[in-house]
């Protein structure tokens, strides 16, 4: 086994969630590749005193739900993760990337309808458990980025084995500046998108919540959004890769919503529940070790010099409001073109934030 597997495990039993003797660990394995991970949390857990459950989960089981199975069942909500939200302290999600187009037959609307049992469980672990998300590299991973699979990894390692703390107090430093702010405009192309983040706060994410972390995160006041914003770069959600995402609000109400592909399937998305059409986060990608591209939201959105918006739920600890069963986070890249202003005032400009 790669030995960068164990110092990433021990990263996330002592770091990123902090583990002490005595607590509760889930560890929630999707797909086999995540494999040699979930072996290296559970050792370094187990090490640490803890109590450890691992529940094995596949889109692939989801895929022959969705394919064979009835509404009813569909939107089950499952039993032992439900309880696992309660059981656990904390919850590790090793999301290992399949085939993101293992639901090409599928009707959109059953999708949806899955993503919004997914949410369900999703909100149980943010508001019950300290959590750490991870998208682990895989050969479908490098094949859906376009590169090679030992680029692939070693970016991903690269982007994990930073210097936390040192990152953090940098991080936080701009945080601060951010909370001096009341409003936010981004310029690009075929963008102009505004609001208000007066009585909202900034949040870093310092490898705490995501492995690799990266961005600096808040939650617009939703009827202050107004504006669109054009998304050049393919977005995958639920196994549906949309590209040429083009998103309008006029007072926090989205009023239009096209894509080039898959435009039925995120109509549908934005009508989940009423909360899926707002703006629930915004955030500015902080990671310098991540840069090429892969076509998923939790490695894309870290990236230095991106930003991204979520549609739907908001997280309260930044003070939204927004509530949602999904949060789809929608990825720009701002690396050759675009800028962003606090109160009228330049600060980031062509990928460089200049905090």
């Amino acid at each position: 086994m790669d030995q960068r597997w164990e110092k990433l495990g021990d990263i996330l039993v002592h770091y990123s969630t902090e583990i002490s003797s005595g607590e509760n660990v889930l560890i929630l394995m999707w797909e086999i590749d995540s494999f040699p991970l979930a072996q290296a949390i559970y050792k370094s857990a187990v090490e640490s005193g803890a109590n450890v459950q691992v529940l094995f989960l596949s889109e692939t089981f989801n895929r022959l739900l969705l394919k064979y199975g009835r509404d009813q069942q569909i939107d089950w909500l499952p039993d032992l993760e439900r309880y696992g939200m309660d059981w656990a302290d904390v919850c590790i999600e090793l999301r290992a990337a399949s085939n993101p187009s293992l639901f090409w037959d599928i009707p959109d609307e059953k999708v949806v309808k899955l993503r919004k049992t997914r949410g369900e469980i999703s909100t149980l672990r943010w508001q019950n458990t300290r959590w750490c998300l991870l998208r682990l590299p895989t050969p479908a991973l490098a094949q859906q980025a376009g590169l090679d699979e030992n680029t692939l990894i070693d970016m991903f390692f690269n982007a994990c084995f930073l210097d936390w703390p040192s990152l953090a107090e940098k991080w936080r430093e701009w945080a601060s500046i951010l909370n001096r702010g009341k409003f936010i405009r981004v310029r690009a192309k075929d963008t102009d998108l505004s609001f208000s983040i007066e009585g909202r706060s900034w949040s870093v994410d310092d490898a705490h919540i995501n492995m690799p972390g990266g961005e600096i995160s808040t939650a617009p006041v939703e009827s202050s959004v107004n504006g669109y914003i054009y998304f050049d770069t393919p977005t995958v959600f639920a196994g549906k890769l949309m590209q040429g995402v083009y998103l309008v609000w006029r007072d926090g109400e989205l009023v239009e919503a096209k894509a080039s592909t898959n435009e039925d399937f995120l109509k549908g998305l934005v009508k989940t529940d009423e909360g899926a059409s707002k703006i629930g986060e915004f955030a500015i990608g902080t990671n310098p070790k991540l840069y090429h591209f892969c076509h998923d939201l939790l490695l894309d959105e870290k990236i230095y010099g991106t930003i991204h918006i979520a549609l739907g739920r908001a997280y309260p600890k930044v003070g939204g409001t927004n509530r949602s069963v999904i949060h789809w986070d929608i990825v720009k890249d701002l690396r050759q073109q675009g800028e962003i202003y606090l109160d009228g005032e330049l600060i980031f400009k062509n990928g460089e934030i200049l905090l």
